[in-house]
């Protein structure tokens, strides 16, 4: 049996029934690693003996009569900006290849606790910075159905790894699309989570500064929706290292089945393959009991992507540039030339004047969730870009910013969203991105298990 193919559902269950030994699993995932990942670059490091004890652990636990979580004997892979005892939390930089993490991040700790298998460390870009997965410390990784596309940034490695069938789930985090625009370019499903629904925190680093704090989360990717539910599941245990974190349900009231269809919001420009898979999903959730209206516009989108962009830049750019010049890293050199007029042109209140904006924004958006349990909008603009799009001039740099509007927006926002993969244009994946109030992850997957039954890319895949 490949047991490298089966879902994160499957595992645990046929674990915890001990129809398989967590040892045999982790077996096959680490082959499985060692024949695709030379070709992909996702995982760029791993320990096989230490993914085995970690495995012969879950066995000794289940034979002595105890549960050893909802994700027993599962292998997850773990991105390289969370900290993870005993390994570098490198963040794709050379400047913290010996950042060495004392302790589990609390959403790596509840992985652990959960049962979950640590296989892996997942690929980044420099600084977790842009929608390409390369770096100067690890390499390039290459998007597993067609390398001249990226596999999506900045968990790109996870999604990647998920995709090849390296690991069953992986974890991500998500400041302006890193879960669900790698889960996009890679043909597999990934879930923001609201803002407080993981807790999250690197003790090897500094405190992030607000921005980071409001809209940085950790989510899971998968090849199910099943399986992001139990990823969520794992994720979301309290702890108080977490000021953010809430103990929010993870399930809601009952709504009605009802959602909206947005093709163009903000005055997105779209392709054609967009607009068509938009258009399928809301069939598709039509034909599992969904009221679908179709509208011309959502709460405002473009002003909050661009709160965004000002708390990003005005709380700790010139920090970063700072690294990135030390770094040498073309990508994270790129993105500080272009955004630094904007840095310096900032008024000395930016910041404050922005974080009282988000408040009425954040106003609109929940209004409107409220009537309108589900939304349905694009992932992207466009299909998956070429890999290294952004490296190719200032024009090039911008139409990916505006490709990218609601993976920008939608967490200043703090609302869950989901990535759908839904099909393939040629090689390129092409899917959908649901999003529903804070603390409605149960809804997005509702829907999104609805979109999914109407087919998906095939996963996991030999990569290209």
């Amino acid at each position: 049996m490949t047991l490298w193919r089966l879902p994160a559902t499957e595992i645990a269950r046929m674990v915890r029934t001990r129809a398989v030994s967590a040892r045999e699993v982790a077996q096959d995932a680490l082959a499985r690693l060692d024949a695709v990942n030379g070709r992909i670059s996702a995982v760029v490091e791993h320990r096989p003996d230490d993914v085995l004890a970690q495995a012969a652990a879950i066995d000794a636990a289940l034979a002595q009569g105890e549960n050893p979580g909802p994700l027993a004997g599962v292998p997850v892979t773990i991105k390289i900006n969370a900290d993870q005892a005993g390994f570098a939390t490198t963040n794709g930089v050379t400047l913290q290849r010996d950042l060495i993490a004392k302790d589990d991040s609390p959403v790596v700790a509840n992985l652990r606790r959960a049962g979950a298998v640590l296989l892996g460390r997942t690929n980044a870009p420099a600084f977790s910075l842009r929608w390409f997965t390369d770096n100067r410390l690890h390499g390039r990784t290459s998007n597993p159905r067609d390398p001249a596309l990226t596999p999506g940034g900045s968990s790109g490695g996870a999604a990647a790894a998920v995709a090849s069938g390296i690991g069953a789930l992986a974890h991500g985090t998500d400041i302006a699309g890193s879960v669900r625009y790698p889960a996009y370019a890679c043909g597999v499903h990934g879930l923001r989570p609201s803002l407080g629904r993981v807790p999250a925190w690197n003790a090897s680093s500094p405190e992030r500064g607000i921005g980071p704090q409001l809209m940085a989360v950790s989510g899971p990717i998968a090849r199910t929706i099943a399986d992001l539910g139990l990823g969520l599941h794992a994720m979301a245990a309290g702890d108080p290292r977490d000021p953010w974190w809430v103990p929010a349900p993870l399930a809601g009231p009952d709504v009605p089945r009802r959602a909206a269809l947005c093709l163009r919001p903000g005055g997105l420009a779209i392709v054609p393959e967009v607009e068509a898979a938009l258009r399928d999903a809301a069939r598709r959730l039509e034909a599992a009991g969904w009221a679908v209206a179709e509208i011309a516009d959502t709460p405002p989108i473009r002003e909050a992507a661009e709160l965004q962009l000002r708390l990003w830049l005005g709380d700790g750019f010139s920090a970063l540039a700072g690294a990135a010049e030390r770094e040498g890293d073309p990508g994270a050199l790129a993105l500080m030339r272009a955004f630094r007029p904007r840095a310096e042109a900032l008024a000395p209140d930016a910041i404050p004047a922005a974080l009282t904006r988000r408040a009425t924004l954040v106003r609109a958006w929940q209004i409107f969730l409220a009537h309108t349990p589900v939304l349905l909008v694009p992932v992207s603009a466009t299909l998956p870009f070429a890999d290294g799009r952004d490296l190719q001039g200032d024009a090039a740099l911008a139409a990916v910013w505006e490709a990218q509007l609601l993976q920008s927006g939608l967490p200043l926002i703090g609302m869950p969203a989901l990535t759908v993969a839904t099909g393939l244009c040629g090689t390129a994946p092409v899917g959908v991105q649901v999003v529903a109030a804070r603390f409605r992850e149960d809804l997005c997957l509702l829907a999104g298990a609805a979109i999914e039954a109407g087919g998906v890319p095939p996963a996991p895949i030999d990569p290209a």
